[in-house]
């Protein structure tokens, strides 16, 4: 087994994890091992990407609508005098 010491703690986290701890009948050091196998062993939500996460974010406020710009056919390929 691998020993951890985390340093700084805020003292109202350990107070926290204090009562967290004899709300589930466990130690200080056995919640915290729970709640790190918790951390890591849980697949995380499938967020998306960026602008899913954005539009997600910013759906309450609402949206504005831009006008599509007005898009134009390419334009014709140069021909160098190069036989086609």
């Amino acid at each position: 087994m691998t020993n951890l010491t985390i340093h700084n703690l805020d003292e109202s986290l350990t107070n926290k994890l204090r009562i967290h701890a004899q709300q589930h009948g466990r130690t200080i050091e056995e919640e915290a091992r729970q709640i790190l196998r918790l951390a890591v062993s849980e697949p995380s939500p499938n967020t998306g990407g960026l602008g899913s996460r954005i539009s997600k974010r910013f759906t309450e406020v609402g949206g504005v609508e831009l006008p599509q710009p007005v898009r134009s056919l390419p334009r014709q390929q140069v021909n160098f005098g190069e036989p086609n």
